[in-house]
């Protein structure tokens, strides 16, 4: 069937060919008098597929010729036309997009004709940078429109690997009672050692703060200036001269890189009823459990990031794929005046 380009459109003005291109695949957008208006992306995949035939100021146009023409128009044509592409042979209808995203996908044999789209997706290549900011956003769009947020992202090869993205409300089932245990440690490098076993005990049966080293309790930083700000702990230095809140947190962001940002994701998930430890082994921040670290794994990794983070895509498939690899979730904690949790999940359309 033949089509004729025109700008950023190929149009099929035979009425029956238009007709049934549409209701065979649910391809283009019907418009008055019977004719079919495709998009570069859905021209380009019926030309290599051999079923539509595109000529332009009469002079026929092959797939490389559409190809090129589309790539000169459109940004980032070739990644959007390799996630259409894979979608479509996947058994999805697919419909280009405009604004933050790239393409809507239906469910699978659905069509917009008694479907809603099911994903909205943004095709990227893998150097491409992600902001966590405009992540958010898009995530925050595509969830008030009941939809879910995928990211095709295309590697050198033209491989295409999937990832979900969704705001999450982690919630646990250790909340710590105020003020029932009360303990003195002492600041030793950059950790807090409680010498008295049965202060020590009382801290971590409270909500499974610290670790035991055979009757003494060490505690990190991060949990010491929580436990300080609760009142059940007092800390000494060296000289033995007690350390305030502010004393604490001054000194641990002297000593540890993004203390703040650690600090108030931890204040935050401990709030949350979760237990936090750290996540060093994994990569992470944190590691987090939802009830008692005795009877359950961690169900989350947690890493804490500021609110203008930029991230390239290579750095978020290796964390994403070690959290799959140990049956974690992977959440970053965007931290801004509150924090919010978005979760990347590797995902099979």
């Amino acid at each position: 069937m033949p089509g004729e380009l025109e700008d950023c459109s190929v149009y099929i003005r035979d009425v029956r060919e238009a007709s049934q291109t549409y209701s065979k695949g649910n391809f283009g957008y019907p418009m008055s008098g019977g004719f079919l208006e495709l998009d570069l992306v859905e021209a380009a995949f019926l030309v290599q597929a051999n079923r539509l035939e595109v000529f332009h100021k009469k002079k026929r146009m092959g797939f490389a010729e559409l190809f090129d023409y589309a790539s000169g128009k459109v940004d980032n044509f070739d990644i959007k036309y390799i996630v259409f592409k894979d979608l479509r042979e996947r058994g999805f209808i697919v419909k280009p997009e405009s604004g933050s995203f790239d393409l809507c996908v239906y469910p699978r044999g659905m069509s917009p004709s008694n479907s809603a789209p099911l994903y909205m997706v943004c095709a990227v290549s893998e150097r491409a940078a992600l902001d966590i900011g405009e992540f958010l956003n898009e995530v925050s769009q595509s969830e008030d429109r009941g939809k879910q947020l995928l990211y095709g992202v295309v590697d050198e090869e033209g491989d295409l690997t999937y990832y979900k993205m969704a705001m999450m409300d982690p919630e646990g089932k250790v909340l710590p009672a105020e003020g029932t245990a009360k303990a003195v440690g002492k600041l030793v490098g950059d950790r807090i050692f409680v010498f008295d076993k049965d202060q020590g005990q009382a801290l971590h049966d409270e909500a499974f703060y610290g670790k035991d080293m055979q009757g003494v309790l060490q505690l990190s930083l991060i949990e010491g200036c929580y436990l300080i700000g609760k009142g059940e702990l007092e800390v000494l230095n060296r000289k033995g001269k007690g350390m305030s809140d502010k004393d604490l947190v001054s000194f641990g962001r002297k000593t540890q890189d993004e203390f703040d940002l650690r600090l108030r994701t931890y204040v935050d998930l401990r709030n949350r009823g979760l237990v936090v430890k750290t996540g060093f082994k994994y990569g992470t921040h944190f590691r987090v459990y939802e009830k008692s670290p005795d009877d359950c794994h961690a169900r989350y990794l947690v890493h804490a990031v500021p609110v203008s983070t930029v991230a390239m895509w290579p750095e978020i498939s290796r964390t994403v794929r070690l959290s799959g690899g140990v049956k974690k979730e992977i959440l970053f904690a965007r931290v801004s005046n509150e924090i919010e949790y978005l979760e990347f999940k590797w995902f099979k359309p």
